[in-house]
This record gives structure tokens, C-alpha cells and sequence, in this order.
């Protein structure tokens, strides 16, 4: 047994070069390659985060300027529909006043046509009323061979 002790203490001794060695292949590759790899998975994974965050960001941001978008066209969309409004009020004040104007216009040469053919009346009757009188005069002198005084 103390052979055997021997001979496995030979073989830990023999073996403890291959062990350091192991150990520092260990922490080489730790250092050269694990590092280097775990820096570049970090950094990708925080450049993936960022732009992840970037996108949302710029979603929210193009939300917002959609809303906006909709609010000043319902805006812009009011302000034509109060112009157009106000053209077509103002439209038809002129319609009516123009109606007015030549409703006045055509009350104002009725009024004077009608003074026009009373004025016209008057004097046929007149003119009648005077005839009248010569054709009486004349079928006096027809009738009787005299004048009528």
C-alpha cells in the first residue's frame, strides 16, 4: 500500500505541471477569447436594446406627430368649412339685397306707370269728354239742322 501511495504521489507530482498548465490554458482562454466574446454579446445586446428603444421611440414620436397631423387638419378642415360658410351668408345677403333692390326698382316703375296712365287716362278722358261734347253738337246739328247752345 505504501507503494501504491508512492506511486500515486509520483503521479500527482508528475501531473501537477499538466494541471498548471490546464489551469493556465484556462485563464488564457478566459482572458483571449471568453472576454473579448462576452464584451461583443454584451455590446450587441445593448446595441439591439438601443435600437430597440430608438424604434420605440421613434413610433411614439411619429404617433404624436400623426395626432397632430389629424388635430391641425380637423383645424384647417374647420377654418374652410367656416370660410365657405361665411361666403355662402355673405352670398346671399348680396342675392337679397340685390332681390330688394330690384324688387324696390320694379315697385318704383309700376308706381310710375300706373301716374303714367292715369296721367294718360285723365287726359283721353278728357280728350273723350270733349269729343263727346263736338259729336253731341254735331248729331244736334244733324238731327234738328241747328246748333245746340
Amino acid at each position: 500500500m505504501e507503494q501504491t501511495i508512492q506511486a500515486l504521489g509520483g503521479i500527482l507530482l508528475k501531473s501537477i505541471p499538466t494541471a498548471v498548465i490546464l489551469i493556465l490554458l484556462c485563464v488564457y482562454f478566459r482572458s483571449m477569447l471568453f472576454g473579448p466574446l462576452d464584451r461583443v454579446l454584451k455590446q450587441r445586446q445593448d446595441l439591439t436594446e438601443g435600437a430597440r428603444k430608438t424604434a420605440e421611440q421613434s413610433l411614439a414620436a411619429a404617433e404624436r406627430k400623426t395626432q397632430e397631423y389629424e388635430v391641425k387638419f380637423r383645424e384647417a378642415r374647420s377654418a374652410v368649412y367656416k370660410d365657405q360658410e361665411e361666403t355662402r351668408r355673405r352670398w346671399l345677403e348680396d342675392q337679397s339685397a340685390q332681390v330688394n333692390q330690384a324688387r324696390s326698382e320694379a315697385e318704383r316703375r309700376v308706381k310710375a306707370a300706373r301716374e303714367a296712365i292715369a296721367t294718360e287716362m285723365a287726359a283721353a278722358r278728357q280728350s273723350l269728354l270733349s269729343a263727346s261734347e263736338q259729336l253731341a253738337d254735331q248729331v244736334v246739328f244733324a238731327v234738328t239742322g241747328r246748333r245746340a247752345v
